[in-house]
């Protein structure tokens, strides 16, 4: 099933946008006033069906994108994704996910706060074996599945500032798990190398 996001984005073009992550973050760090006005509007609608938004939302992520499930153990071997709709274990982490996102809308115009929170979020996902390639695809399923609870409220412009949103928060959550990447390589590695390492920096 999934949606169709409007002509502004296609679900592919929202997902495939690594080549164009440093403008993504730019212009994220740089919504405007408007923009933030207008999704923290929104997320009140969207705020009293969380639980529905979650489970729609990761409904549809396994739908389109059937690797993600091997991400989830518990869900890892479910074919039937019908069923999933009434999975406790599912309802939870949409609620956490929801739970995120909701951070996110309050720290919009908190910067600081908002990069701290999707970097941490970044390094803990190392932890989780959940690639950076799977941050995108939330996005576009949670454009989705908020459409139809917003109605007529939804536009093009509420569109593009949740997309730029997604596209930021993403950002810096790859950023977060280039760190930790990064970090545990250089736990890992053997002494004499990071001696090594230490020789060879000017």
């Amino acid at each position: 099933m999934g949606c169709a996001i409007s002509d502004l984005a296609t679900k592919k073009e929202f997902s495939q946008r690594d080549g164009e992550e440093a403008a993504a973050a730019a212009a994220a760090a740089h919504l405007s006033e408007e923009q933030v006005q207008m999704i923290k509007d929104s997320w009140k609608v969207i705020r009293d069906d969380i639980a529905k938004v979650g489970i729609i939302m990761f409904v549809g992520l396994f739908e389109t994108h059937p690797e993600c499930k091997d991400v989830f153990f518990l869900f890892r071997d479910v074919q039937d994704l019908e069923k999933l709709r009434t999975n406790r274990e599912l309802r939870a982490h949409g609620l956490r996910v929801m739970s995120f996102i909701e951070k996110s809308v309050a720290r919009l115009d908190q910067p600081e706060r908002l990069e701290a929170l999707a970097v941490e979020l970044g390094k803990s996902h190392y932890h989780y074996n959940a690639p950076p390639k799977y941050y995108n695809y939330v996005g576009a399923e949670f454009i989705c599945a908020v459409q139809p609870i917003l109605k007529e409220r939804w536009t093009a412009e509420l569109e593009e500032a949740w997309k730029t949103m997604f596209q930021y928060v993403a950002s810096l959550m790859r950023q977060g798990y280039q760190d930790e990447s990064d970090r545990q390589r250089n736990l890992t590695a053997s002494p004499k190398d990071r001696l090594d390492k230490k020789n060879t920096a000017l």
